[in-house]
Formats: C-alpha cells, structure tokens, sequence
C-alpha cells in the first residue's frame, strides 16, 4: 500500500493506458496529396475500368470451380466500399492542405501589395517634392538667354575698349610725330552734336545792315556737346 502510494502522486497526471502511435503529419500529408493526386488522373480511371472489366469477365466467363466471386460481385462490391471510404478522407486532406498554401500565398500577396502600394506613395510624395523645388530653380532656356546677353554685353564693351584703345594709339603716335591730330569720325555716337544759342544781332563797321556772327543769327558761340 506504501508502495502504489509513494509510485502514484496526486500533482502529476497519470500516463494514459492506451498510446496511439505517432506519424509525421507533414509526411503523411504529402503521400495523402500523392494519393489524390494519382486517383484525379485519367490513367487512374483506365486501369480502374479495365480491373473492373476482368473481374467482371473472370467471374461471369470462367468455369464455376475457378470463379472467386461469383454473381452479385460482392467482394467487389466491398473492395470499391472500402477505396471510397478511404478516397475521401485523402482527397479531403489534400484539399486542407492546399487551402493553407492558398491561405499563405494570399496573406503573402496582400503583404506585398501593402508594400507596394507604400512605396508607391512614397515616390508620388518624393516626386511631388522634387517638382516643387524645381519650380524655384532657373530653368534652361532661362539660363542660356541669360549667358547669351552677358557674352553679347561683354563683347560690346571689348570693342569698346579695343576701338578706344586703337584711337589713343593713333593719338599718341600722331603727337609723337608732330602731326595734326585726325578728324573725328562719322560715328553718330562718337560725333558731338551742335547747339545754338540765340544771341543780339551785331552791326559791322562801314555797313548799315547787321550781320550775324559765325553761329548764324545767333550772337553767341556754338557750344559743343555729346549727345
């Protein structure tokens, strides 16, 4: 009596008398799918249609002695009753399995099309940002009519410089040979413009109608200016 007490304990549960034996389901899943798969071929229905045909030959045809499985097939009968039995079990787990691949590969796609669809958002808001800034950037054709009328400014005030620089050339070496200094040219920017001024009227000595000075009917001198 100590003894089943001291082997029994109350806080530990007790092992069960019957053990069913263990299999792999993974294993047993892939040869089920094997099954069904094999059994939805038409090659399957062939050899079926054909077994059936000789046992039906055999039992109807052959002498009596030899006949296994005589009229009303019932040993076919329980053979077929058996392969269904055990047909839909199979093909119902193959089903299973298949539908949690489908479920796997379906949360899979949905994960990868909300990734997608993030980064699809994220470029549209990259996208938009970039024009924005490109909107307060000088374009292009902006910067080339710029370059285009600093080299044309550029150019002119080198002539500029280059034509003045000839001139007081030639200036200097005119004085250098004592030589008049030469006419101004008839550039309209470089030829000064004439303006009069009126001015009295002046009588010259020994005649009795007045005379105008050098300027016309001016009495005073031309000035010179620059227009």
């Amino acid at each position: 009596m100590a003894d089943f007490r001291r082997d029994t304990r109350l806080d530990q549960p007790r092992d069960p008398r019957l053990r069913l034996p263990r299999f792999d389901p993974e294993a047993f899943g892939r040869w089920s799918e094997a099954i069904a798969r094999g059994m939805g071929t038409a090659r399957f229905i062939v050899y079926m249609t054909v077994l059936i045909i000789a046992w039906f030959g055999w039992n109807t045809l052959a002498p009596p002695h030899w006949r296994f499985d005589p009229y009303t097939f019932t040993f076919l009968t329980l053979i077929l009753s058996l392969q269904a039995s055990y047909a839909a079990p199979l093909i119902l787990l193959a089903q299973n399995r298949q539908a949690d691949r489908d479920r796997l590969a379906l949360e899979e796609d949905r994960r990868r099309a909300a990734m997608q669809k993030a980064d699809t958002e994220f470029l549209a808001r990259e996208i938009a940002a970039l024009r924005i800034a490109l909107g307060e950037v000088a374009t292009r054709d902006f910067l080339r009519s710029e370059l285009n009328r600093l080299s044309e400014e550029l150019d002119d005030s080198a002539q500029r410089r280059h034509k003045a620089d000839r001139k007081e050339h030639r200036r200097q070496a005119r004085r250098q040979a004592n030589l008049p200094d030469e006419p101004p040219d008839n550039n309209p920017l470089d030829t000064p413009t004439i303006r009069y001024e009126r001015g009295p009227l002046t009588t010259p000595r020994g005649k009795g109608t007045p005379s105008e000075n050098p300027a016309g009917r001016s009495g005073r001198a031309p000035r010179a200016s620059r227009g």
